[in-house]
């Protein structure tokens, strides 16, 4: 994943939720009744009738030429495949069939399917599509054209497809309007969610165009834009849609204002802030605390208030950053190993140091959750775990994982010396200052990056690993090479971040799963391979309902954690902003994002702070 300075953002899928398959129907059950919207953990916040958002207002006016950054390069407008490196903002062009409340968990609304129809034990689903939806090209959206894209994306898409749809067993055309998905036997209760962020593309297009090659022709698609003009690798336009044929619907009203949106490509976020206090573009979400601590408060525009800062708080879980272990790499494989050199990693004296205090230490893969694992495991998790007591560590039984810690001060000797006694158990010695194994090789690796930014949390990092013996170096390539390095796990140690949501499921089988441990472009970068885990994560995606969820969550975060398989780093509960004083935004924000598409650009305000932006 790529990142911004210190904390990296969530990745580019349009959400994270679960994979799982029901029983059959029992024979004779009534038919289910087309419902407008689906919400797994109970009732959705807004009913059949609502008119928009919380966040949203239906007032905003539309229009408007806003510039965004973007950190690295592009070389596609295909983001369907594992080939190239696309462009993210090709998104908006493409409708899915449904689409996620930002403010609630686990809930999905209509919008390429004006409904669907879901029986009790969750074995199929029928999306009903919406007769009005379009693509771009005036053409009708079909059933034909969903069931096409599904079995496209499965057999040629990007193989996080294959994975997350895994427990779907076909995709049917009803009729013009309708497409069934029937699910594999087991236990599903997310498949109605997952299905519904499936982008619906043209099998007309894809009839005289190639699907599985990179290209800077924009594909068709039925999202509120559209590809107006491309700079390879440097910049890309999109269009508001005037004819955009869902303008109208409740998910979309007040939102997508915008005129034309610019993505400008940055080399790295050092270069973006620059060009961010110099004009060059509009809106930035800051991630660097030391960005957000000395790069703005003295700055004249800031002063004069025509480039503000704002930090709003947020309840989005933030899943677990920090230095991952690759343990393919024999170096990594013993978790005392892995164990001891998260002793070096001083978090205390790098957030007072480095970043103003303005963290706080990640312990869990679920962290800022009521899904992370605290205290000792309750009497729910204990039946969960108990199964397999003698073939996990046991202290997940009897201790709370805490990550080493320090006073601050940059004086680490207790911490270094409770790592050589766990090196020296692993059989690992101290020999004219380097540390070897029994065959006197000595301990040395790579820490990759994909940003400069990064090295001021990692290259202190590497000074108390020098400290033990152990020759850490740090490479910082483009983000095309890392991307292409993470996809052939050609990497020893990377910092990186595992996103979570409050409906965690099938991706945890691409994260921690032994078949995707060895899949090209998979997301199980660690390369775990544990009959145990994959048995928690099975168990965790047939969860009946919430409290069974919770408890299966805490579970697998417990084993994970004492796995060792990552160095955990540290996290923020707010949303930095950096904007020109051009925009209106509803005073109510989402409780777990930023949505700037329900954002406008207030013309007065925009004339401005323009004048006076060009005359800096």
């Amino acid at each position: 994943m790529s990142a911004n300075n210190e904390t990296k953002p969530a990745w580019l899928l349009a959400a994270i939720l679960s994979l799982t398959a029901l029983l059959p129907l029992p024979a004779g059950a009534a038919d289910p009744a087309p419902q407008p919207s689906f919400s797994l953990h109970g009732t959705a916040k807004y009913g059949a009738d609502f008119d928009h958002f919380d966040y949203a207002d239906p007032k905003a006016p539309k229009g408007g030429d806003v510039v965004l950054s973007a950190i690295g390069t592009f070389d596609s407008l295909n983001p369907f495949i594992l080939k190239g490196t696309p462009s993210p903002a090709v998104a908006l062009t493409f409708d899915t069939l449904m689409t996620e409340s930002l403010d609630e968990a686990s809930t999905a609304y209509g919008l390429i399917a004006e409904s669907l129809e879901v029986p009790e034990d969750k074995s199929w689903v029928i999306y009903n599509i919406n007769p009005k939806a379009r693509f771009a090209d005036g053409s009708a959206v079909t059933a034909a054209d969903v069931a096409w894209t599904f079995d496209t994306l499965m057999k040629e898409g990007a193989p996080n497809y294959r994975a997350y749809y895994n427990a779907v067993d076909k995709a049917e055309v009803l009729s013009p309007t309708r497409v069934k998905f029937s699910f594999k036997p087991g236990d599903n209760n997310e498949l109605p969610l997952i299905l519904g962020q499936l982008p619906v593309l043209s099998k007309a297009y894809y009839a005289t165009h190639t699907f599985n090659q990179t290209t800077f022709d924009a594909p068709l698609g039925s999202g509120p834009y559209k590809v107006l003009k491309t700079d390879p690798g440097k910049s890309i336009t999109l269009q508001r849609n005037p004819d955009y044929w869902g303008k109208d619907l409740p998910v979309n009203r007040g939102r997508f204002n915008f005129g034309t949106i610019r993505y400008d490509y940055y080399r790295d976020p050092t270069i973006a802030v620059a060009a961010l206090k110099g004009g060059a573009f509009d809106w930035y979400l800051e991630n660097s605390s030391k960005n957000w601590a000395t790069e703005y408060d003295d700055f004249p525009a800031v002063k004069q208030g025509d480039l503000v800062k704002e930090e709003i708080k947020s309840e989005r879980p933030t899943g677990l950053q920090g230095f991952v272990y690759n343990i393919r790499r024999p170096a990594f494989q013993d978790p005392k190993v892995r164990e001891a050199l998260a002793y070096a990693f001083d978090f205390e004296w790098s957030n007072r140091t480095l970043f103003y205090g303005a963290y706080k230490r990640t312990r869990s893969y679920f962290e800022n959750s009521p899904l992370a694992a605290t205290g000792l495991p309750s009497p729910e998790e204990l039946k969960i775990l108990e199964p397999f007591r003698g073939k996990i560590p046991e202290e997940v039984f009897t201790k709370e994982y805490q990550p080493p810690k320090t006073d601050g001060s940059g004086n680490i000797r207790a911490n270094l010396g409770a790592a050589l006694k766990l090196l020296t158990a692993a059989g690992w010695t101290v020999k004219n200052n380097r540390l070897v194994d029994k065959n006197g090789t000595p301990m040395q690796f790579e820490i990759l990056l994909d940003e400069p930014a990064f090295e001021r949390v990692t290259l202190p990092f590497v000074e108390n690993l020098k400290r033990l013996g152990i020759a850490a170096r740090v490479r910082t390539i483009d983000p095309a090479q890392y991307q292409h390095r993470l996809d052939q796990f050609d990497f020893d140690m990377i910092v990186n971040v595992f996103p979570e949501s409050l409906s965690p499921g099938n991706e945890q089988r691409d994260f921690w799963g032994s078949a995707s441990a060895d899949t090209t472009g998979g997301q199980n970068l660690i390369g775990i391979k544990d009959p145990v885990i994959d048995k928690l994560v099975d168990e965790l995606i047939a969860a009946p309902n919430w409290d069974s969820l919770v408890a299966h969550t805490r579970a697998l975060d417990r084993v994970l954690q004492w796995r060792f398989y990552t160095i955990p780093q540290f996290y923020s509960q707010s949303f930095r902003l950096v904007y020109w004083n051009m925009f209106g935004h509803p005073a109510a924000s989402p409780k777990y994002s930023i949505d700037i598409q329900a954002w406008w650009v207030d013309p007065a305000k925009a004339a401005n702070v323009n004048q006076r932006r060009s005359a800096r």
